[in-house]
């Protein structure tokens, strides 16, 4: 047993099975900041909220897998995704 966004999956060759039964919720990425940080960086709350919604369960694990199946640098990884979307 395992998560959705568990980068391994592919780096194993495992496959996800359908959870028909609705037993594990869904794995939905949300923004989250401390309020000392929003107020001490400005545009970070609109930098957050710009990602709200555009991180899904299949774009997690691929980022996962390339951190934990390829041994990239998180960061780097990151940095890539964000490019990708702006």
């Amino acid at each position: 047993m395992g998560s959705t966004t568990d980068g391994l999956i592919a780096a194993r060759g495992f496959v996800v099975l359908e959870d028909d039964q609705r037993y594990f919720p869904p794995y939905d990425a949300i923004p989250v900041a401390r309020r000392a940080a929003l107020a001490e960086h400005a545009g970070l709350a609109e930098a957050l909220q710009s990602l709200a919604g555009r991180i899904d369960a299949p774009t997690i694990q691929r980022l996962n897998h390339e951190v934990d199946g390829r041994r990239r640098d998180p960061r780097d990884v990151a940095a890539e995704f964000v490019k990708t979307l702006f």
